[in-house]
């Protein structure tokens, strides 16, 4: 438990000090007697307020790099910094429990529990945080915020898919994480709600947000400041703006 209060704080990182540092990390899966490398000797940064799209084809490894970084997974070789420290050697209840406070999660398929209203959505990671701090007129600030305010009673099966994935970036943003990854936002979405859910994720953003977008549409990411390509597992280029 040392390390996982260790990172937390320093959670409130400066441009100095990478939010996410991944070094020589491969992803080794075995199928079997055969072995399928999904990463392949991957090295990068993320800082503090960036905004990065990892672009790829579909295969090309870049949800698992995604998982990787966001503690969802393990690599099977390399490692994985947080704020500094090193979380490869961490317990998955003590992984869990440092996700939750530090990653949010933004997923193409929402992952909204059907007949549970925006607000118990939103509020789902807090069950997990400090039992004597009621996030409740956060998680209504936020939803409010974000265009969602009249709708806080609402199940989720009530709602459109732009809507749905509001409700989504309000729960990833809810426990004020570091980084928020957003896996293939808009691929469920209609392009008005696509191109409204972009415009949210940029503002967030420009309030001083570190968001990494996962996507294989070239149009998203040219939104992004820094682009990281990915083919067969390696990264092919990493540009910025």
């Amino acid at each position: 438990m040392a390390l996982v209060k260790a990172i937390m704080s320093t959670r409130k990182n400066n441009s100095q000090e990478p939010v996410i540092k991944v070094t020589n990390i491969s992803k080794v899966y075995e199928l079997g007697e055969e072995k399928l490398q999904v990463l392949d000797d991957i090295s990068l940064t993320i800082h503090a307020g960036e905004l990065v799209a990892i672009v790829g084809p579909s295969g090309s490894g870049k949800s698992t790099l995604m998982h990787i970084m966001g503690l969802l997974d393990k690599q099977s070789v390399g490692t994985v910094e947080l704020a500094g420290q090193d979380v490869s050697v961490l317990t998955e209840v003590e992984a869990a429990r440092l996700r939750n406070k530090y990653v949010g999660f933004i997923f193409q398929q929402f992952n909204l529990l059907t007949r549970t209203s925006s607000l118990e959505n939103v509020l789902l990671p807090t069950l997990y945080s400090d039992p004597l701090v009621d996030k409740t007129q956060k998680a209504i600030d936020i939803l409010t915020n974000i265009g969602m305010g009249e709708r806080l009673k609402n199940y989720s099966n009530q709602l459109s898919g732009g809507q749905q994935q509001r409700v989504a970036i309000a729960r990833a943003l809810v426990n004020d994480p570091a980084v928020i990854f957003a896996d293939e936002p808009t691929g469920n979405l209609d392009s008005k709600s696509g191109h409204e859910v972009i415009e949210i994720l940029k503002k967030l953003n420009s309030e001083g947000r570190t968001i990494v977008i996962v996507t294989h549409d070239l149009e998203i990411a040219k939104m992004a400041k820094r682009t990281i390509k990915i083919f067969d597992g390696k990264v092919v280029s990493d540009t910025s703006k």
